[in-house]
């Protein structure tokens, strides 16, 4: 078996080949490559730690510390990365493969990517939070400094010169003073299986030493997902294989109290699964399953709510929790007493889906006693131990596999889809995909909560911050905290998650790209914003005046540098806004340029300006990307998105209903990557998201005096905004 043979795998389109070929472990895998690989193990005698972790028992949910679990080199010298990470768009397929292939060595372009596959990949926590660059790049980082420190000693061996006298370029490892005395990584692994560590843990390369990293690279996946090679979840194909189409509730906490499938039973081809709460109607063909579960008959007890979307907010806080405090410093009585002017504010949130433009999706099938299922999913290895609970299994017998993944923001985190389709191919004793359609994506969703936040703060005489008071209820502590230098401060949330207490929320909520920090960011720099206008001040150089810390300071007055800002206090008419805010690791400032229609309330969003530091850039054009991508979605949340409800009943079912931003909506992007190189790589793929809503909120104030307190800021909020003005 050449590793050749698995470069496609980056893609995961392969996913049925290499199960059907009955690699059903990363045992089995390695035992079929033997020759080909460099083991490098730790442990004591008997199994090495590449069979511990792969043998068929136990499972392990732990990053193993064997480097070989992350790494494979070919005889051709062609380099598999093994990641539990997936690839949902956010370019984890490149940028840590251009991180491997710096720290080993290697030319990037001989590097193929296994991602997602519990069966082959090392253990992984899921894909979210951007913790991908930030926490597992530095293992990744090591498992290869460590591979190449060892193929170092065997070529030392090989070519009979110490270590010292040897260098290594792009998989090519040779002797300083004779190039042609060399020997490449294939060759050091043809033909044998070594298992050797090393005893000093080589140090990690510096920043300046970076050939790949750092340089703007094509996506691994690009062409394939261009071209539509690219297979997802829902485009994987078994022999036998049904659709399913399960019977939904109208809404969430009915109970079903009567059901009638006879009229299902009776159609060719059609098999009905009653297993429990789960009913569905299965066809080799999906519009006949739909067919026939239209013919299901059942009746269900809806529980009466009055609680709307324009409700929610008061009914939150009737079951609002006791507050934590998240940070907190000097003494508020001291800063409401020195403060010239006190304002207090509350800020308001909604519900806002996911919409991703895969909905979730799986395809399960057992064969000999284990389950294989293929699932659109951020979590894969969550997933497996999901599965093995729900159908009895043990965690061995369960694999999942990870293709591409069409979106996820936080939504697929939740795999009920996976759960079902299990159940259903384990009752019909044959493949089961399920695929949620548009409507039960919707109400199956795990929505960014509504959220309600409450400021309090003050100026002294000469315009400084000398109070600030902020309570957080259902966004959480992410991006609650500041990073603005206010002598007198408390923050607390209400709970530090998102959840809330039984009952608080009508369906179940979650994370939500950057989780919280989209409602907070508004609201914090709102506020600030707030504040600077009543002194009469400029809202940069106000926000300047507030930070010590170097890295924000830093980031926004690159943004105001590339803008071209100049310093006046709003309410200015030229309709410019700006935010500043902290995620994962990464600070950013944006600068957003409005036009407001005041007759009708439509704000056209004409030029948007991010300046993010987030210290090494692994990827610069996949950084920019991400920006642009954050701004284009952060539209979405500003300015449109919000779940319309009725109790548990989720009346938003499509986009006819569901406003996403359009074409025309897109300004003017301009990215700034603020060089960092003293900074580990940082997160990118949530940032720049969390300013977009404040930044537009501070320019509508900006172009006509009108405050917004409420996200999304529609047409009809603008509208009534601008009538209190008026007032």
């Amino acid at each position: 078996m050449n590793t050749n043979d698995f470069s496609t795998l980056a893609a995961q389109e392969t996913a049925f080949d290499r199960w059907s070929a009955g690699r059903s472990s990363r045992r089995d895998f390695i035992k079929q490559s033997a020759g080909i690989i460099v083991l490098v193990a730790f442990g004591s005698p008997g199994l090495s730690a590449q069979e511990k972790a792969y043998s068929d028992e136990p499972v392990s949910n732990e990053l193993p510390t064997d480097f070989n679990a992350f790494l494979i080199i070919g005889a051709d010298g062609r380099v598999t990365c093994f990641t539990g990470k997936i690839e949902m768009g956010q370019g984890a397929i490149t940028s840590l493969a251009q991180t491997l292939a710096d720290e080993l060595d290697v030319p990037y372009d001989s590097v193929d990517m296994l991602m997602g596959d519990t069966d082959l990949c090392p253990w992984d926590a899921g894909t979210w939070g951007s913790m991908t660059t930030r926490f597992f790049g530095p293992p990744l980082r090591a498992a290869a400094a460590e591979a190449r420190g060892v193929l170092l000693e065997l070529a030392s061996e090989r070519l009979e010169l110490p270590v010292s006298q040897l260098a290594v370029r792009d998989g090519l490892i040779f002797a300083r003073d004779d190039e042609q005395r060399r020997v490449t990584y294939g060759e050091l692994s043809q033909g044998r299986r070594i298992e050797r560590h090393l005893t000093v843990k080589p140090e990690l390369k510096d920043p300046s030493q970076f050939r790949v990293v750092g340089k703007p690279m094509l996506r691994l996946d690009a062409r394939e997902k261009v071209t539509g090679k690219a297979k997802y979840t829902g485009d994987i194909r078994l022999p036998g294989m049904l659709y399913a189409r399960i019977l939904r509730p109208p809404a969430h906490g009915a109970t079903l109290t009567k059901v009638n499938t006879s009229r299902a039973r009776s159609m060719d081809g059609v098999t009905v699964v009653e297993d429990g709460d789960l009913i569905a109607a299965l066809h080799e063909l999906p519009d006949m399953a739909e067919r026939a579960l239209r013919r299901i008959k059942a009746k269900y007890d809806v529980p009466s709510s009055a609680i709307t979307q324009d409700t929610i907010h008061e009914h939150l806080l009737t079951f609002s929790p006791t507050p934590s405090v998240v940070a907190e410093g000097g003494d508020l009585a001291a800063g409401r007493k020195g403060a010239v002017q006190v304002i207090e504010n509350t800020f308001y949130d909604g519900y806002v889906a996911h919409s991703p433009i895969e909905t979730h999706a799986a395809l399960a099938t057992f064969e000999d006693g284990k389950l294989t299922a293929w699932a659109s999913t951020q979590n894969p290895f969550g997933v497996r131990d999901q599965l093995a609970t729900a159908l009895g299994l043990s965690p061995a017998k369960v694999r999942v596999i990870t293709p591409y993944v069409g979106g996820g923001f936080g939504g697929k985190t939740s795999n009920l889809q996976v759960v079902e389709a299990a159940r259903l191919a384990k009752a019909a004793g044959a493949p089961v995909q399920v695929m949620r359609t548009r409507e039960e994506e919707f109400f199956y969703d795990t929505f960014r909560p509504a959220a309600v936040v409450k400021i309090a703060s003050g100026v002294d005489a000469t315009g400084k911050m000398v109070l600030w008071d902020y309570d957080v209820a259902y966004a959480g502590q992410r991006g609650a905290e500041h990073f603005y230098t206010f002598p007198n401060h408390r923050t607390v949330a209400r709970p530090r998650g998102w959840d809330g207490p039984p009952g608080s929320h009508p369906f179940a909520v979650g994370a939500w790209r950057a989780p919280g920090n989209n409602t907070n960011t508004f609201a914090r720099e709102s506020q600030v914003d707030i504040v600077a206008a009543s002194a009469g001040l400029d809202p940069v150089a106000f926000r300047l005046r507030h930070l010590e810390n170097k890295r924000m300071k830093r980031t926004l007055q690159a943004a105001a540098d590339k803008f071209g800002w100049s310093p006046a206090a709003a309410p200015s008419r030229r309709g410019w806004g700006v935010a500043c805010g902290f995620d994962a690791g990464t600070y950013v400032a944006m600068i957003a340029q409005v036009a407001v229609d005041e007759a009708s309330g439509q704000v056209q969003v004409e030029r948007a300006l991010c300046a993010q530091d987030m210290g090494v850039v692994i990827n610069p054009q996949g950084a920019t990307i991400q920006i642009e991508g954050c701004i284009m979605m952060g539209l979405g949340y500003a300015l449109s998105e919000e779940i319309h409800f009725k109790g548990g009943d989720v009346l938003t079912k499509d986009f006819n209903h569901y406003k996403l931003p359009r074409f025309s909506w897109m300004p003017k992007i301009e990215t700034h990557l603020v060089e960092a190189n003293d900074t580990t790589p940082q997160g990118g793929g949530e940032p720049a998201i969390i300013v977009v809503g404040a930044a537009i909120a501070n320019a509508i104030y900006d172009a006509t005096g009108a405050r917004l307190f409420q996200m999304a800021m529609t047409p009809k909020r603008v509208r009534e905004a601008i009538e209190v003005r008026e007032a």
